[in-house]
């Protein structure tokens, strides 16, 4: 178990391939026309194509194995909503709240994420591919055991993420606070936290192999990493 290391870096540049890092692939979601949901909470394997869910108080439902494809989620409560193993494609999910949202083992393909304010998401074992996740703040995510490839975090305040047994392949965090992060045992390729605004690793500081910092995040966390290989600093 690491010790928690903490850096502040608050460039807005852009950066990318220009220095070898592999950049994600950003979902191209172009809705079609929508149809407003009529219906009253969710069912399980349920099949919701071309949905426009308004305002609709998902609180409590139980959706496990649902699968929605070009739809929209605008402003919807998802408090305790029950969606393991669901699957999101080309879809959009715009304000959603709740606590407590079960996500379990459920796949994001093509999806947006924009302004969610969510606390206790359980996304343990899912799995997340070309995923924007822009603005809001997330609570308690957990994420362990998830596989995310070609994922954005971007102005998004993530507090006390949980990543631990993750894999991130093409992961980008731009221009977001990541406070009390756990790393522990995860898999990193091509993960760029060089303009992460606020970058506090709670654990797993020894694992950031296969991601990229900025040199003053280096110098921020080279207390964490000598502490790691048993290294004594003083002046």
């Amino acid at each position: 178990m690491g010790g928690m290391a903490r850096t502040g870096n608050w460039s807005g540049k852009g950066t990318g391939g220009k220095s070898g890092v592999a950049e994600a692939r950003r979902p191209e979601v172009r809705l079609p026309s929508l149809v407003g949901y009529a219906g009253e909470g969710l069912e399980p394997d349920g099949d919701y194509d071309g949905v426009l869910f308004e305002g609709t108080d998902l609180a409590d439902a139980s959706g496990p194995g649902a699968r929605f494809m070009d739809c929209e989620l605008r402003g919807c409560a998802l408090d305790r909503a029950e969606l393991v193993r669901a699957r999101f494609i080309d879809s959009v999910l715009t304000g959603v709240r709740g606590v407590g949202t079960d996500l379990a083992g459920a796949s994001l393909r093509d999806v947006e994420v924009v302004d969610a304010r969510l606390g206790g998401a359980q996304l343990h074992g899912a799995v997340l591919e070309r995923v924007l996740v822009r603005g809001g703040k997330i609570d308690y995510l957990n994420l362990r055991k998830a596989r995310l490839k070609d994922v954005v975090f971007e102005g998004c305040v993530l507090s006390e993420p949980d990543f631990g047994e993750a894999q991130l392949v093409r992961v980008e965090f731009r221009d977001c606070v990541l406070r009390r992060a756990d790393f522990s045992s995860v898999r990193m390729e091509s993960v760029d936290l060089r303009t992460v605004a606020e970058l506090d690793i709670a654990r797993g500081v020894e694992r950031l192999a296969g991601a990229v910092i900025s040199p003053s995040q280096l110098m921020e966390l080279a207390p964490a990493f000598a502490a790691q290989i048993g290294v004594r600093v003083e002046a």
